[in-house]
């Protein structure tokens, strides 16, 4: 499984649209507003990088309302809750 961490700018406008239509796609786990340089963070998790680029450039940049993203893939781990069981359900 690989995570990847999206920071979202949006309009403001439109960040709690935004956030409730990228978190209706397939991939994206989780979906934050915060505080600070960006408005959302997307956590995407898939099984390979061709799904990162789907997506983040073909679905989560072209929501309405996303004015900016900026991905990070993750490498490692360091915290264990319960993430393996969580995603693991049914993608033998």
């Amino acid at each position: 499984m690989i995570t990847a961490i999206v920071f979202i700018q949006t309009e403001v406008s439109l960040i709690s649209e935004a956030a409730t239509a990228i978190a209706d796609i397939d991939g994206v786990s989780e979906v934050y507003s915060v505080t600070g340089d960006h408005d959302l963070i997307a956590m995407v998790r898939v099984r390979t990088h061709e799904q990162i680029a789907a997506v983040g450039a073909d679905r989560i940049n072209k929501t309405p309302g996303v004015t900016a993203t900026t991905t990070q893939i993750a490498f490692r781990a360091y915290s264990t809750h319960d993430l393996e069981d969580a995603f693991s359900i049914g993608l033998d």
